[in-house]
């Protein structure tokens, strides 16, 4: 990988997902990029000298964490970078400049915390992202390996666009892949196409020397059952997807994206829907 950028407002759940960062990138071997985004509007001269004040502080805090965590990265470098605007849009915007290959961000879940703006953001940084991005809570205890990770497939095209991407992470790791066929309707024709498609992507990760198990699930609430079944396995990583437009059969994007990063006490990696040369160029 080339660069992990992270989404950093200085709270606890951000430096936790800085944390994660750097121990991704000892094992994918990349650079992490810390980015704050300055969301004030400086109008007249007074708030700009506020504004130079508050920049100064932030490179201040920049420069100790650097202290702090440098030793602790491998062979990748650590930096920063601070930006003006909107977080969600500044945040792509730096991801899209220096070509990353994730995007790491801190997820308060549901109740979230307004102080800050990580919480409030995390799902529109992942809906604006170029590249794939990893939230993750701050009450996870992540581990320095990634061993199975959850590879939810459901009925439509564009579930098994993540495959590529899911795979390339998982070789890094030596991971467990464990496909979770999603049964969103009773339809058998439904089914059948569900089962094909988990057919094929067990056949591809098989084929790139990665362990492969699957399981079906049906449930009325699906984003539930995967994060219930994601704990009860012990995984260490859900890897779903999202994109703009919706279909009643679409229960992993959209809304039900967002349902899985706000709810899942396990860190969620999620693609855009687009073409599966984009989405892998960053390897």
């Amino acid at each position: 990988m080339k660069k992990l950028i992270t989404a950093i407002d200085f709270s606890k759940c951000s430096l936790h997902a800085l944390e994660y960062s750097i121990n991704l990138a000892n094992t994918v071997e990349a650079d992490v990029e810390m980015v704050w985004i300055d969301t004030h509007h400086d109008s007249d001269s007074d708030l700009t000298v506020v504004n130079r004040e508050l920049r100064m502080e932030i490179k201040k805090q920049f420069e100790e964490l650097i202290e702090r965590y440098s030793g602790n990265l491998k062979t990748g470098e650590l930096n920063f970078k601070i930006r003006k605007g909107k977080v969600y849009q500044e945040v792509a915007n730096q991801a899209k400049y220096d070509d990353a290959s994730m995007i790491i961000a801190g997820s308060h879940g549901v109740s979230g915390y307004e102080k800050f703006w990580i919480g409030s953001n995390a799902y529109r940084i992942v809906s604006s992202a170029p590249c794939p991005v990893i939230t993750i809570r701050l009450d996870y205890a992540f581990r320095p390996e990634i061993n199975r990770i959850i590879l939810p497939i459901d009925s439509t095209l564009e579930t098994r666009q993540k495959v590529p991407y899911t795979v390339r992470l998982a070789k890094f790791f030596n991971s467990t892949i464990n496909i979770i066929g999603v049964y969103s309707s009773s339809v058998k024709a439904i089914q059948r196409k569900v089962d094909q498609y988990a057919e094929q992507t067990a056949l591809f990760i098989h084929q790139h020397g990665i362990k492969v198990e699957m399981d079906i699930i049906e449930a009325e609430n699906i984003t539930n059952a995967i994060i219930n079944h994601a704990e009860k396995t012990d995984s260490d990583l859900i890897s779903i997807m999202t994109e703009q437009e919706t279909s009643p059969a679409n229960l992993l994007l959209g809304p039900y994206a967002q349902q899985m990063i706000n709810n899942s006490t396990i860190p969620v990696l999620t693609t855009q829907a687009r073409e599966i040369q984009k989405i892998t160029s960053g390897f």
